[in-house]
């Protein structure tokens, strides 16, 4: 054998390691490189982020200056104001930038009897509370604003367009509330004017509901739905099961309260909510609550041209329960929800109707209840169907104590629409919705409505729902 190739495979197995460490080197000193750059190339886009940031800031602070009229008397009031003093960290990003959004809701409305003539034997109905006008008609388009004012407050409004039937376009404040943001131990706060949380649907805008149509026992007992000008406090306990309790009082100048002279007071509030998870796939609450008015002048439209003037005390109490499944939670492809309310009333005072001249007065005592069931399935992606039905009941006590110009008692009894003969109004609900995406929904639905005694009114509608813009998650 050459010598030479001897040596070579001699040497072979000791140069095989030295050749691994080198290739080992190289990679390692080549990673290192690729660190060093990245590193330079963070550092570098952070340097930049910041100049950004530090130019945005300033120029949010002039703008601030501008708008809240900065002159060479401003430093004089700021130092003249003990609150002036205190340093504050504000999100002055968000001073020009609240979320706003606008959900565009309308509908296409058809039926076999006269909706003029839509009422609930047995109970008064606010002006919301009847049907949807006939035809194409603009349902409530909403514009919501809302931001964190601060780290201390955060504020909402939503303004609500609405077609009211043979009354044109209605413009009206919905809410407009603030909510401090730094109560302690689960506390929490809202003032201003909002919705209630009494029951479940009640605190949900028009667009969230998963039907058209409120349930009966809402148009019958709170117009739709109840929101006055108030204030909330509520408690968050820190157990595992989900425990919420709290109380409201109101102005009272909203159905079924009426016109209030004072500034809070009219109507009161409590509530309890309990809920929790059953495994990966079911989740569920509870509630109960009750709803104390002291009404005055709650006035009333009755079909035939006759007004019902309230004054008295009413409460109203309500058990809420909602069942919701998700296989694993995840409801992207199918979901269930089930959902019940159950009403009870009892209110009592003078009753004043109204009616071709003749102004006739009641003594009214009524004891009243209501309640639904409704259940939607999501069957697919993008595709729900749902199915309701809603019943109401009416036990009233009505003695004539002045005539006002009527012919006789019964007279005043029937044009107050408040005797029902024992009847009780009730109605089937189906509906089909498709929503090609979460800001879309088109929605068909269809009510066999057995409200009026001895009448079916076979309801159809076809409704819109679009959002544009910022649109949080609603609750559970």
């Amino acid at each position: 054998m050459n010598p030479g190739v001897k040596a070579c495979i001699t040497l072979l197995p000791l140069s095989l390691p030295v050749c691994v460490h080198a290739s080992m080197d190289d990679e390692l000193a080549n990673i290192r490189q690729q660190m060093e750059t990245l590193q330079k190339q963070y550092e570098t886009r952070l340097k930049e982020l910041e100049t950004r940031l530090e130019q945005a800031e300033a120029l949010a602070r002039q703008n601030q200056s501008e708008l809240s009229g900065a002159s060479t008397a401003a430093p004089i009031a700021a130092a003249e104001s003990p609150a002036a003093a205190m340093p504050v960290t504000q999100d002055l990003s968000n001073a020009f930038n609240p979320a706003l959004s606008v959900v565009l809701q309308g509908s296409v409305n058809s039926y076999s009897q006269n909706p003029d003539n839509y009422a609930l034997p047995g109970f008064q109905l606010g002006e919301e509370g009847g049907l949807a006008a006939e035809g194409l008609t603009l349902d409530e388009t909403e514009v919501t604003a809302s931001a964190s004012v601060d780290p201390y407050f955060y504020g909402q409004t939503t303004i609500s367009f609405a077609d009211q039937a043979n009354d044109g376009t209605e413009v009206s404040i919905e809410e407009a509330f603030v909510d401090p943001l730094i109560l302690p131990a689960g506390l929490g706060m809202r003032f201003g004017k909002f919705y209630s949380n009494f029951g479940y649907l009640n605190r949900f805008h028009s667009h969230a509901w998963d039907f058209h149509d409120a349930p009966l026992a809402y148009s019958a007992f709170l117009n739709r739905q109840y929101g006055d000008t108030g204030l909330r406090l509520d408690w968050v306990a820190p157990t595992d099961t989900y425990l919420l309790i709290g109380g409201e009082t109101f102005a009272g100048n909203s159905f079924p309260a009426g016109s209030s002279s004072q500034v809070l007071g009219d109507v009161q509030s409590l509530f309890a909510k309990v809920g929790g998870d059953v495994g990966a796939s079911n989740a569920w609450q509870a509630g109960l609550s009750g709803l104390w008015v002291n009404a005055n002048d709650r006035q009333t439209d009755v079909p035939g041209d006759t007004s019902d003037t309230f004054n008295g005390d009413s409460s109203l109490l309500v058990g809420d329960f909602v069942w919701k499944w998700a296989p694993n939670g995840n409801a992207t492809q199918r979901n269930f929800k089930f959902q019940s309310e159950y009403f009870y009333r009892d209110e009592s005072g003078d009753m004043a109707v109204e009616n071709d001249g003749n102004n006739g007065l009641m003594d009214y005592h009524g004891k009243q209840r209501g309640w639904y069931m409704q259940g939607v399935y999501q069957f697919m992606a993008h595709w729900r169907a749902g199915l309701r039905y809603d019943r109401l009941s009416a036990d009233n006590h009505l003695k004539v104590t002045s005539l006002g110009g009527f012919a006789d008692n019964q007279s005043i009894i029937n044009a107050s629409g408040l005797d029902n003969d024992g009847y009780h109004p009730q109605r089937w609900t189906m509906m089909l919705d498709w929503s090609p995406s979460e800001f879309s929904r088109l929605r068909l639905q269809y009510d066999h409505d057995e409200s009026l005694i001895n009448q079916t009114d076979n309801e159809w509608s076809l409704q819109y729902i679009m959002s544009l813009g910022a649109h949080g998650a609603h609750e559970f």
